[in-house]
């Protein structure tokens, strides 16, 4: 067997020309798939290693073609709506595929054009570049692109239409520090006194934004909220389903939290308990029965929250913060006035444990190591040694003047 100028092709100790070539393997056993032959599909002897060369380019492609894999020339973009997209969003909540369709945007025009196979590590690192210095996009914003980027190559890797995913020879994109605005008590007592609860509607966001406080639900939880989840004589309320809503007449109630330890318990205090049972009863004068956080016993939109809050924010003259700034506030409230243990506070929020707490809210909790220095001094007592009691004679025993 003599090797030729061109792939997968073989002259034999004959003269006669041959091709080899490598199918993958089976999806079953893990084995190579090899194919080989001397004649094409006239069965026809090779006269050149061209000939054999062109034949085995097409047992490939047609072996590829007919067991599903993609052909060579499929561009990205192409790949992207039939292939990669379709599998994303079955996989994914619906309220989770919304937030991807921008990003997926963005990879479609970058590498809408190029063929899926033509991709490589250097194409990768300039995008990559891109998206970091001349984007003008977050970092956030910028590493969910680069993770998505990545994730259809490794699908594609998957599903054979790639032998490697080639920017897996990159780095990925930290997702940085973000910084999430809060409210103090302070902030949030001067919020409370503005909004006249005489009014029914400006009760209904009383009651929203005192809920969210005090209990730290995220915003499609508490959205989701019923009076079916309120224990009124044990003062608890039961947290274990999230919002999904495209419109107040089309929604869903999904049975589950967004982890598996977001389905929890809280206890109330007196305070919340009684705000509940006006709120209640003020609802029912209007015709609602079910929902909580509802004038009108249909879920409220989320993007309502968020107008809620910047719209008391500026009478009252605080920092408006975002929606899921609430959460973040109830946080520091439980640190600073009750001085919360992390695992306490890792159960109200739904967190599967401390370690995830920490990770998104250490910055809160409150430096104590200066009084810890403080509390220190004196507190270690000893009797200095009158005499030397060590018998070393190394170059190292040098005796203090002291």
């Amino acid at each position: 067997m003599v090797k030729t100028k061109y792939p997968n092709v073989y002259k034999d100790s004959s003269g006669s020309f041959y091709y080899l070539v490598e199918l993958g393997h089976d999806l079953l056993t893990g084995k190579r798939i090899q194919k080989k032959s001397r004649k094409d599909s006239n069965n026809v002897k090779f006269r050149s290693a061209h000939d054999a060369y062109k034949e085995a380019l097409r047992v490939k492609n047609d072996y590829q073609e007919s067991h599903g894999y993609t052909n060579y020339n499929i561009e990205y973009e192409a790949f992207m709506d039939k292939y990669y997209i379709p599998s994303y969003k079955s996989d994914v909540e619906s309220s989770t595929y919304k937030t991807r369709i921008s990003p997926f945007r963005h990879l479609k025009k970058w590498f809408g054009t190029k063929k899926l196979r033509s991709i490589k590590p250097i194409d990768c690192e300039q995008f990559r570049t891109y998206l970091l210095n001349n984007s003008d996009y977050s970092q956030g914003f910028a590493s969910m692109i680069y993770c998505l980027f990545r994730n259809s190559l490794d699908y594609a890797v998957r599903m054979s239409f790639l032998d490697s995913n080639p920017s897996r020879k990159t780095k990925a994109i930290n997702k940085g520090k973000s910084h999430v605005e809060f409210w103090t008590k302070d902030d949030f007592e001067k919020v409370l006194s503005v909004i006249y609860t005489k009014d029914y509607y400006q009760h209904m966001c009383f009651v929203i934004l005192y809920l969210y406080f005090t209990c730290g639900m995220r915003v499609s939880e508490g959205l989701a909220l019923t009076y079916d989840d309120v224990d009124f004589k044990k003062r608890q309320l039961k947290i274990h389903k999230t919002l999904e809503m495209k419109n107040k007449h089309d929604y869903q109630l999904k049975p589950y939290t967004k982890t598996i330890n977001g389905i929890r318990t809280i206890s109330l205090d007196k305070d919340t308990v009684k705000l509940l049972k006006d709120w209640r009863k003020d609802q029912q004068k209007h015709g609602v029965y079910n929902f909580i956080m509802s004038y009108d016993d249909t879920p409220m939109s989320r993007t309502t929250i968020p107008l809620i809050v910047k719209r008391f924010a500026k009478i009252a003259g605080v920092k408006p913060i975002q929606a899921k700034g609430l959460r973040h506030s109830n946080v520091s409230y439980l640190i600073n006035e009750f001085n919360a243990d992390v695992l306490t506070v890792s159960r109200r929020l739904g967190h599967s444990g401390p370690d995830i707490t920490l990770k998104y809210y250490s910055h809160l909790w409150p430096r104590n190591d200066k009084s810890i220095a403080d509390d220190m001094e004196g507190n270690i007592k000893f009797t200095p040694a009158r005499k030397n009691r060590l018998k070393f004679t190394g170059n190292q025993n040098i005796r203090s003047t002291k």
